[in-house]
Formats: structure tokens, sequence, C-alpha cells
């Protein structure tokens, strides 16, 4: 997972960069709200190719998703291996139980 490391360090970097030069900083400048606009467009994305069922083009369209998440992330300065704990937190654990023990 070492491609999530370097794109956390490429957000981060992005944070302080121009957002008529870069397309991460332009997301920033927009706030919250406006990434989670360019989440919920590719999770549509995601969901047409594969009711199409192209692999190809369900394999882009997630890496779509996955980076604008991770722009999320990095814009709440949440760090992508906090996520991955959570789900090394949960590995194993049947998820009607680990849905039962959320607060």
């Amino acid at each position: 997972m070492n491609i999530m490391n370097e794109l956390a360090d490429v957000l981060i970097d992005r944070k302080g960069a121009d957002p008529d030069s870069s397309y991460v900083a332009s997301l920033y400048a927009k706030g919250s709200a406006g990434i989670l606009e360019k989440i919920d467009e590719e999770s549509g994305e995601l969901a047409e190719a594969a009711t199409a069922g192209k692999a190809h083009d369900v394999i882009h369209e997630t890496a779509d998703l996955w980076f604008h998440s991770l722009v999320l992330l990095s814009y709440l300065d949440i760090h992508p291996a906090e996520v991955f704990s959570e789900l090394e937190r949960r590995f194993g654990v049947s998820g009607h139980e680990e849905k039962a023990g959320r607060k």
C-alpha cells in the first residue's frame, strides 16, 4: 500500500499550492462540500460502470473514487493509515457484530 502513503504525501504538499495550477488545490479551495460533490459524482460513475459490467471501467472509476476520498481525508487532516487501522481492527469480526458494537 505504498502508493497510498505516496499519494497522501502529495496531497499534503498540495495544500499550499495555487488552485489555478493544481487540481487538488482547486478541490481544497471548494471546501468539503465541493470535495463531497466530486465523491458523489465518482460514486455514481462507479455504479454505472459496475452496472455495465465492464471491468476496466470499474477499475478506473474505483481509482477515481478512492483518489477523491483521499483528497477528503487530507482536507480533514486524516491520514489513510488511520482508515487502514480501522479496517485492521474490524478484520475477522462479523459485519453484524461490528455494526452492533458501534456507539
